[in-house]
């Protein structure tokens, strides 16, 4: 079956479809949490503790959500997931105080890290159905970036029709926490779409009435440690939190960096996004032309992208600021679609569900840590008035997260893995 056929399968194109809703409305629903913060509060301080919501989730919640999503079927953790976020999305904006606006959105990350792992563990069962001889390692990183693309790819979208709604409700008269609710109960639709569409998939593996594994131990295992002890998950985990670190330091000092350093304003920083958009693809098709063995991708592309960002602190320029962008963003993708690919096609069963429990905690964790520390230092830079050999605080730290990554490449190895069972192994005597 060609690539197109398999990519085309009806099941992969409703859980595509109600997954490009679903990450529409969390976008909307993350610019309107910033901006409701900002409004009860009144303090940039707090908004930045938006981004504290996303590193104590992976940090709490992962081993919350291992347990979860090694004893539950997929599509059951999935649908369960959408249901309770849909209830989590309408309360959100109900009371219009800080302590509760924080708790809700908390839980609604928390039920997350149990949803992704599961749609990500059940990609090569829609895709090659659920016999899985074999693996196809082209068409699964295809099937990967399509998936990445529902999420990032809604990015400006979702910022659109947040402004959009924010200009209709202005007109209509409506203010205070009020039109906000709106935007959270738009969220909370979205979410009952991605329930439908999960719904009308008869089966996301394994199948009914199997067991995980066919060891007699297995279930005294599920722990989020025990992720940690797959080789697999040792070899590629390394590469996904130093490619977390890359991300999170630009995110945090992207728009400094665009505004105070390259003097390229709101317009500029707009481009940068787009063309990071254009990387991403970009990466996606070479990864899906070239013939790589998964590891030596992943560390090419990890490497590659710590270069870009030294490169992009220590040069400094508008031009290559805008070419690093498009290098970044192939790379990152490279790596991050590598790195699920390598998890699925080495892993079955619950051992899959788990490593790549441990893969998104990893990187959401990783990626909100680096963006406060970044931000943390470059801030105490420019307090304490340390320019060395004159170079621009948020210019140094960028430089030095860059070479953090490429060191990071170095803890990236492949170790050896015992032949898994599989998700269609008849249960244990």
């Amino acid at each position: 079956m060609g690539l197109k056929d398999r990519l085309n399968r009806r099941d992969f194109r409703r859980l595509m479809v109600g997954q490009t809703v679903s990450s529409l409305g969390d976008w909307m629903g993350t610019l309107a949490l910033m901006y409701f913060v900002l409004e009860l509060s009144g303090s940039t301080t707090a908004v930045g503790g938006v981004l504290v919501l996303r590193l104590l989730p992976s940090a709490l919640g992962a081993p919350l959500a291992a347990r979860v999503v090694t004893r539950w079927r997929r599509r059951s953790v999935m649908m369960t997931s959408d249901l309770i976020r849909v209830g989590m999305a309408v309360a959100l904006p109900v009371l219009p105080h800080l302590w509760w606006v924080y708790f809700w959105a908390f839980a609604i990350e928390v039920v997350g890290l149990c949803f992704l792992p599961a749609r990500d563990a059940a990609i090569p069962w829609l895709i090659e159905g659920p016999d899985q001889k074999e693996h196809d390692t082209g068409t699964l990183e295809v099937a990967n970036g399509i998936t990445m693309a529902t999420s990032y790819g809604m990015i400006p979208v979702g910022a659109g029709a947040f402004g959009l709604m924010l200009w209709v409700s202005n007109h209509v008269g409506w203010e205070g926490h009020w039109r906000y609710v709106v935007v959270f109960w738009l969220d909370a639709l979205t979410y009952l779409v991605s329930y439908f569409a999960i719904r009308s998939i008869p089966d996301l593996g394994p199948r009914r009435g199997e067991r995980w594994a066919t060891e007699p131990e297995e279930p005294k295992q599920g722990g989020f440690l025990d992720a940690l002890r797959l080789p697999v998950v040792r070899g590629v985990l390394p590469g996904v939190a130093v490619v977390a670190l890359g991300l999170g330091a630009l995110f945090s000092l992207g728009v400094v960096f665009v505004q105070d350093v390259v003097h390229a304003g709101p317009i500029g920083f707009g481009v940068l996004v787009a063309l990071f958009g254009v990387g991403a693809v970009s990466g996606l098709v070479i990864v899906r032309k070239g013939d790589w063995h998964l590891m030596t991708q992943i560390r090419t592309a990890t490497a590659l992208q710590g270069v870009t960002i030294a490169m992009m602190g220590a040069i400094a320029s508008l031009t290559w600021s805008f070419v690093g962008a498009v290098l970044f963003g192939g790379a990152a993708t490279a790596a991050l679609v590598g790195g699920i690919t390598y998890m699925q096609e080495s892993l079955d069963g619950y051992r899959r569900n788990l490593a790549l429990t441990a893969f998104h905690a990893t990187l959401r964790f990783g990626l909100a840590l680096a963006a406060l520390v970044s931000g943390a230092a470059s801030d105490a830079l420019e307090e304490w008035n340390i320019s060395p050999l004159g170079v621009a605080p948020p210019r140094l730290v960028l430089a030095l997260s860059g070479l953090v990554v490429i060191a990071g490449t170095f803890l990236i190895r492949t170790e050896s893995v015992p032949d898994p069972p599989r998700d269609t192994d008849p249960p244990s005597s």
